[in-house]
């Protein structure tokens, strides 16, 4: 296989707003955390609801229009790749933790709160 890729589909409900930061060099972020329920059987055939929570990452013009549309609790389709992160605390900790970075979104539930005036 001479073609890999990172790349991973989620369907979810944000569990906040968007915290959107704008830096110096008018590079925009935003974030939030993705609830992403799943259900499966057990051994004991007894039906078995998850929640994965994801972070999400948007930069730049998807980070602006995510921060614009995108409300907690409203289901949405994002479209990304993966990123692992390490670091190393004040304390000399090591970390790390994976993030969704999106490259498109769509949102499943629409509202009157997403329609413009």
């Amino acid at each position: 296989m001479s073609t890999m890729r990172n790349s991973v589909m989620l369907i979810g409900r944000p569990g906040t707003e968007p915290e959107t930061k704008t830096f110096d060099n008018n590079h925009i972020i935003s974030r939030f955390r993705l609830a992403v329920n799943d259900s499966h059987t057990n051994a004991n055939h007894e039906r078995v609801n998850t929640t994965q929570w994801f972070t999400v990452v948007a930069w730049d013009k998807t980070a602006e229009r995510i921060a614009q549309v995108v409300k907690k609790g409203k289901r949405i389709a994002v479209d990304g790749a993966l990123h692992n992160n390490e670091w190393t605390d004040q304390n000399g900790v090591r970390h790390s933790g994976t993030e969704i970075h999106v490259n498109n979104f769509v949102l499943l539930d629409w509202g009157k709160e997403l329609i413009a005036e």
